[in-house]
């Protein structure tokens, strides 16, 4: 069986970025390398992990494009479901995060925003489903 362990974001900085979703989300650090080049948060049954943009070239010999708040975001999202999308979007916009699209409630009576991380990462923040 194949189990989905982790996400890693390449960011500009492991310990800025960590900071950033430890404030703006409360999520937790679980493992940081000296190096400050690799992170992992504790943000429910999926890790949330960040690795440099330089530790991520040195992995792939193809490179990778480099996500950028100036330019529109990758066709992927984080997804975080919170009872409370109008504070979660507040609280993580007033840590630095840029509002994408504001909350809309969809037909099925979710509600649901898009913000941008520090490094330009699109997040959806929503409220649980049914």
């Amino acid at each position: 069986m194949i189990a989905f362990s982790y996400t890693i974001l390449y960011v500009a900085d492991v310990a800025q970025a960590m900071s950033f979703y430890e404030r703006a989300f409360g999520f937790t650090q679980k493992f940081r390398t000296p190096e400050n080049d690799y992170g992992e948060m504790v943000s429910g049954s999926t890790a949330l992990a960040f690795a440099s943009k330089e530790l991520a070239q040195s992995n792939l010999s193809e490179g990778f494009l480099d996500s950028s708040s100036k330019e529109k975001p990758f066709g992927i999202e984080l997804g975080f479901v919170t009872a409370d999308v109008a504070t979660a979007v507040e609280k993580a916009v007033a840590e630095g995060a840029v509002l994408y699209e504001p909350i809309v409630v969809k037909p099925w009576g979710q509600s649901v925003a898009y913000i941008r991380d520090l490094d330009g990462f699109l997040i959806e923040l929503c409220s649980p489903m049914g």
